[in-house]
């Protein structure tokens, strides 16, 4: 037999941790035929001398629900190595849906996963009912492979409307959202996904709809997952440490389901060992009910954009809730007045915990700014530019805010790039408790710039601090995140296989300068970057990405539950 395609010449690092080869790979009608001595002719070929062919990169956290319909490459993610992505996390989905409650999710989404409201409206047809519809108006039509979770939020939003952010829902209500689940489960959905973290606020400056559900709701719901094959589970349970009842919460609903439950996101730095040990230890606890419970852990900074329009993060403080959910205008009129600018300081200092630092004004950096009287400044901390004007950073910051009409933008300092943090962070991916993600590519697109994930991981841990091996590092990257949801034949170079490769210069590989790129739907803008040193990328066999570009090919699998899955229980 003829190949369709031979990567020649390279060295295949194969997914499972073993030790990389000098090997050929030929590829027959989207799957991998041959590794090794190649004994067919090819139709077309790649020259991977001096290159690293691995399987493609899986990402298991990304909220492209939305994005799916006005880019279907589903950059930046492929760019990076990426050929599969699952979406619809935190129940944060865009299906099922009513014509009366599209408004209503569509600003939700703007506001608590930061897509551009314009972008939503122009970009987005709005003309489906069910997930089995969603799922169909996008299978055929993307470059990678993409699966999505049925997401709390909208089945509640469905059922409840306008009550759905109002109260618990009642049992003849659970009961119509358990039928939906199971419709969106049988249709392929990949699992269920939901959020009761005091982060997720939506555009009216109330908890979206899935923190208003009981423990009962989320155990039924959870319960139905079990009854389909090849499915998970997804859920941000808060922000912070989290308590035992917490873990007890999560090992109840993986054992309802029988299925694994990864929650996002575990930060890890050098300072906050403790911590990270105290959320890893949540898995024993969960195990003891009966549960698998995972942390989904970025290796890399979690570097924040933070900006007072949108208000995301900021609105974590407290009381700030309903003040970034408040119209442009009153927002300005507050910063503008000095009660006002108190009123707003004086909550954000009474915020207890960890998440006071978000209020640390001086501790952030002056990260971009759209007036020439601030533009000298940008790229300095904003505590040493008031020590230098000898004003307060506080009162300092809500003038720049002020004159920049909302949009100015401040970073946190990136305190994670020690040699120390990136021992602890090799030692948590090793960890059993935990697995390799949370990219959120997809969402916070004026914010984020972890959709570059998988090339951070590979350019810092392995080649700047050489504190694991390559094979070491994709694995984690391939075949342990599609061990954990079940993907069939996909996350290894092997025979018989899903031909999703990507090559790679392991000397150069890693991300390129985040910018911001204007070419959204309405002319919205998004953080974007590039890959350095990812030559190919191959989905199901076909060319898909070359050197930053995304070929012509749209070779992506609308991944199904059951069909594209196998089952993992939580024992």
């Amino acid at each position: 037999m003829a190949l369709d395609l031979a990567i020649v010449g390279g060295t295949v690092v194969d997914g499972t941790g073993a030790k990389g080869r000098r090997a050929d790979v030929g590829i027959k009608d989207g799957r991998i035929v041959q590794v090794g001595e190649l004994t067919e002719a090819a139709a077309d070929t790649i020259d991977a001398t001096g290159l690293v062919v691995s399987p493609g990169f899986i990402d298991l956290h990304t909220h492209y629900d939305a994005q799916a319909f006005w880019d279907n490459t589903l950059s930046p993610s492929p760019m990076h190595g990426v050929t599969t992505v699952i979406g619809g996390n935190c129940g944060f989905t865009i299906a099922p849906l009513t014509p009366q409650d599209g408004d209503y999710l569509m600003r939700m989404l703007a506001r608590v996963e930061g897509m551009p409201l314009e972008s939503l409206q122009q970009g987005v047809p709005w003309n489906w009912s069910s997930t089995a519809q969603y799922l169909d108006a996008l299978d055929g039509t993307l470059l990678p492979n993409a699966a999505f979770l049925v997401g709390h939020s909208a089945l509640r939003r469905v059922v409840m409307h306008d009550d759905a952010t109002k109260r618990e829902a009642t049992p003849e209500e659970i009961d119509q959202m358990v039928a939906l689940l199971r419709a969106g489960l049988e249709a392929g959905a990949m699992g269920f996904s939901s959020t009761w973290s005091s982060s997720h606020n939506d555009h009216t400056g109330v908890p979206v709809p899935s923190r208003h559900a009981s423990r009962e709701e989320l155990l039924a719901l959870c319960a139905e997952v079990k009854n389909h094959e090849g499915t998970t589970l997804e859920f941000i349970p808060a922000v912070g440490q989290f308590s035992d009842e917490t873990f007890e919460l999560m090992g109840d609903m993986s054992a309802a389901a029988d299925r694994p439950l990864n929650w996002n996101l575990l930060q890890v730095y050098a300072q906050n060992w403790e911590l990270v040990q105290h959320q890893l230890a949540g898995f024993d606890i969960a195990a003891k009910r009966g549960g698998q419970v995972l942390a989904l852990t970025l290796p890399d900074t979690f570097r924040l954009r933070l900006n007072f329009k949108s208000g995301f993060i900021l609105d974590i403080l407290n009381g700030w809730d309903t003040l970034m959910a408040l119209p442009d205008a009153d927002k300005l009129a507050m910063l503008r007045d000095p009660e006002g600018r108190k009123k707003m300081n004086d909550l954000a200092q009474s915020t207890e915990g960890p998440t006071k630092s978000i209020g640390n004004w001086g501790g952030y950096q002056l990260l971009q700014t759209f007036t020439d009287k601030w533009k000298p400044f940008e790229g300095r901390i904003i505590g040493e530019i008031a020590a230098e004007l000898k004003v307060d950073p506080w009162n300092l910051l809500c003038d720049i805010v002020v004159d920049d009409n909302l949009n100015t933008v401040i970073a946190n300092q990136d305190k994670g790039q020690d040699r120390d943090t990136w021992e602890k962070r090799v030692q948590v991916w090793r960890d059993h408790r935990a697995v390799v993600g949370a990219s959120d590519a997809g969402a916070h697109l004026d914010m984020i710039d972890s959709y570059a994930f998988s090339t951070t991981m590979l350019a810092r841990a392995v080649r700047e601090h050489n504190l694991m091996p390559l094979e070491e590092a994709v694995y984690h990257l391939t075949d342990r995140p599609a061990r954990l949801y079940g993907l069939k034949n996909r996350g290894r170079i092997a025979e018989g296989w899903a031909a999703d490769i990507t090559v790679f210069n392991a000397d150069t590989v890693g991300p390129g300068p985040a910018e911001m790129r204007f070419d959204l739907p309405g002319g919205a803008g998004r953080v974007y970057g590039e890959s350095i040193g990812v030559e190919h990328v191959i989905v199901n066999g076909v060319p898909a990405v070359r050197n930053n570009v995304a070929l012509d090919a749209r070779p992506g699998t609308l991944l199904r539950s059951g069909r594209d899955t196998e089952t993992v229980t939580a024992q």
